[in-house]
């Protein structure tokens, strides 16, 4: 190939690579090969970020939502069992004299309606007389000063008296209730009936 061959042979050369570089920056290919790029490029962080803002809006209930905890003997609130019709109102404490008024809160646990496992007792001779009947899939329903959060059972557990695991911390928000068992029991009951129940719903009061 003599020089004047090859100098037209480059310019032509020159001259489609002008041509179609015009062409995919005019076009929606340029625009399809830049944002898949972006893609391939920015995927990790992407998906990072879109799992970030799932887990948020996953699980949006706040650490705490009472401005002031409760003094042992206070009323916290009501629990409401729709299974059984009945309205129990709650105290703080589990003492005796808590649980002759109606339900206790376990005083080292959290508020209902907070993350973590709030615990409730009760006597089966008196408030939870009928709380056999409640089981898997039934509603539990506190009204506080911090608002109405609905828990659907999850799991029924036959423990030990002495059992401490019903007071364990949990990973989200849940309302463990606990009486003694078996309810026909004449005397000093050897076992619990617990109800674990995750949080379903939360209408917090502003």
């Amino acid at each position: 190939m003599n020089p004047k061959q090859k100098k037209k042979w480059l310019l032509l050369v020159a001259s489609c690579l002008i041509i179609v570089g015009f062409y995919f920056t005019t076009t929606n290919a340029y625009t399809l090969l830049k944002g898949y790029a972006l893609y391939k490029w920015n995927k990790p962080d992407s998906v990072e970020s879109t799992a970030t803002l799932h887990q948020e809006k996953k699980d949006p209930v706040p650490d705490q939502l009472y401005e002031k905890r409760p003094e042992m003997g206070d009323l916290v609130g009501e629990l409401y069992i729709p299974k059984l019709e009945a309205t129990l109102p709650i105290f703080h404490g589990t003492d005796e004299d808590e649980l002759e008024k109606g339900v206790g809160h376990y005083a080292g646990s959290v508020l209902p309606g907070e993350k973590d496992n709030s615990v409730l007792s009760g006597h089966r001779d008196t408030v939870f007389r009928k709380l056999g009947e409640v089981g898997k899939g039934d509603l539990l329903i506190t009204k506080t000063e911090a608002g109405t959060f609905t828990y659907k059972v999850r799991k029924v557990r036959i423990v030990d008296a002495d059992d401490r695991t019903v007071i364990v911390p949990k990973p989200k928000a849940t309302l463990t209730v606990t009486t003694c068992y078996p309810f026909s029991y004449i005397g000093s009951a050897p076992e619990r009936y617990v109800l674990i129940a995750d949080l379903l719903k939360s209408e917090v009061d502003n």
